[in-house]
Formats: C-alpha cells, sequence, structure tokens
C-alpha cells in the first residue's frame, strides 16, 4: 500500500522497527502516561500482536512528528476470529461464521495536543484504500471510554442500547471477568441524543456513521482506566453518502 499525502499529513504504513517503536511510545503516551504514570522516554505499549499486525503512522510531513497511529490485522474470516486481540475479552463464537474476509483495527491513538480533525481525517482515509484494495468486508475492533465508573458515560451507553447493538446473530457474549451489562442495566433509560453524541468517543462515532455497531456490555479494565465495547462494521452495509466522502480523501 502505497504512502497517502494530503496536504501536510501522510498516512504510511511502518517498514522499519523504529517506526514500530515510534508508534508503541505514541501509544504508551495516549494510554498510559494519561494515567499518571509520568514521562519516560523508553516506556512504550506493546504485546505479542504487534508482531503479526501492520502498523499505520500518520505524520506531519513539515516536522516529521507522529501525530496518529494504530494497527490493523487482516484476517481471512471468522473462523481466524481466535487470533484477534478483541477475543482476549469477548465471546466472538457468534462472528466465526462470517465468511468474508475481515481486518481487526486496534491501538488507535493521536497525539495528545493534536487536535486538526484532518488527521482523523487522513487515518480513516488510509484505512478506507486497504479495505478497497483488500476486499475486506468487515471491519471490527474495540473502542475506549475513558474511566471505569458506568455513570460517568451512561447516555452515552443509553444511545448505544437504544440504537446500535449487534444484530442477534453477530452479538458478541460476555468472557471478560469484569463487565457492564449496559443494555440489560439501562433498558428503561432514553437517551439524550445530543449528550449522548458529545459523550462518545471520536472513533466510536467514526463507527457509528459507518452503521457500525457495538457489544451490548462493556468490558472493564482496571489497568487502563477505560471501559470497551466491541465494535463490528459491514462494509456491504454503510450508507453509500458516507462511502462515497471516505473514498473522496482516499482516493
Amino acid at each position: 500500500m502505497l504512502p497517502l499525502r494530503k496536504g501536510r499529513y501522510q498516512a504510511r504504513l511502518a517498514d522499519t522497527s523504529e517506526d514500530i517503536r515510534a508508534a508503541q511510545r505514541l501509544r504508551w503516551l495516549c494510554f498510559v502516561a494519561r494515567n499518571g504514570t509520568g514521562e519516560d522516554d523508553d516506556q512504550v505499549d506493546s504485546d505479542r500482536l504487534d508482531a503479526e499486525c501492520h502498523h499505520m503512522l500518520v505524520e506531519d510531513v513539515t516536522t516529521g512528528q507522529l501525530l496518529c497511529c494504530f494497527r490493523f490485522l487482516p484476517l481471512s474470516g471468522g473462523s481466524e476470529i481466535a487470533r484477534s486481540y478483541s477475543a482476549q475479552f469477548y465471546n466472538l463464537a457468534a462472528l466465526e461464521s462470517f465468511d468474508g474476509p475481515m481486518v481487526e483495527m486496534g491501538r488507535f491513538c493521536i497525539h495528545p495536543e493534536a487536535r486538526d480533525p484532518n488527521i482523523l481525517r487522513i487515518a480513516w482515509a488510509a484505512m478506507t484504500r486497504f479495505v478497497d484494495e483488500a476486499g475486506i468486508e468487515m471491519l471490527f475492533g474495540c473502542s475506549s471510554f475513558v474511566g471505569t465508573e458506568p455513570e460517568e458515560h451512561a447516555e452515552a451507553f443509553a444511545m448505544l442500547k437504544e440504537h446500535h447493538l449487534a444484530p442477534r446473530r453477530w452479538l458478541p457474549r460476555v468472557k471478560a471477568p469484569k463487565v457492564f451489562r449496559f443494555a440489560r442495566a439501562l433498558r428503561l433509560r432514553k437517551p439524550n441524543p445530543k449528550q449522548a453524541m458529545a459523550a462518545m468517543p471520536p472513533l466510536l462515532r467514526s463507527y457509528l456513521a459507518m452503521g457500525g455497531w457495538v457489544s451490548d456490555h462493556a468490558v472493564v479494565d482496571p489497568a487502563l482506566r477505560t471501559m470497551h465495547v466491541f465494535t463490528g462494521v459491514e462494509i456491504r452495509a454503510i450508507p453509500a453518502a458516507r462511502k462515497r466522502l471516505l473514498r473522496a480523501v482516499a482516493g
């Protein structure tokens, strides 16, 4: 996949160990340092899946600074879904019957000091190009909320329960030891749409705009102080207008 350049930003695949370490460093800054561990130039966020994944980098070409990164794991179909990061936390047996190419997108992060929405746009454009080139039929991953108290995210969870639960045929089941079953706990709560969408993580908002759906429960991660929901997008179900927007940037 060739680099994608838009204005001052470029998205490209990592091709050296130094590239991957830079991504792991940015991940540590976004996911670990925010929890008050302090600044340490030697710290990185890494796990065993890094060696199996492709790593996408979004850089400012005028400065060379890494502003955004994510990794992705292509799978031939649902029969390989046990290899995914998400399978550690969710029972994904229902998705084992999915018979098209899939890709798991994870560890998505944007530098805490970066504010330009074009960074997110070019990241999605790069992923769109890969999805089109590889004939991917489902995109999935974990979407994280910062904070482990359910009430902090109640409006967003109520919106997910009301409008965005996974189809029954694909619904992930509980596997992790600590979860919040928001579809059950908030079954009588009606969300305030404006407040709910304002509280939704930006990456999850992007998934939902593409017709994405989520698990009926959130996994609590005490180490990263987050709660995350399994998120899936069936490519053929993305609204036509949204596909045109994504491809216009990716082209």
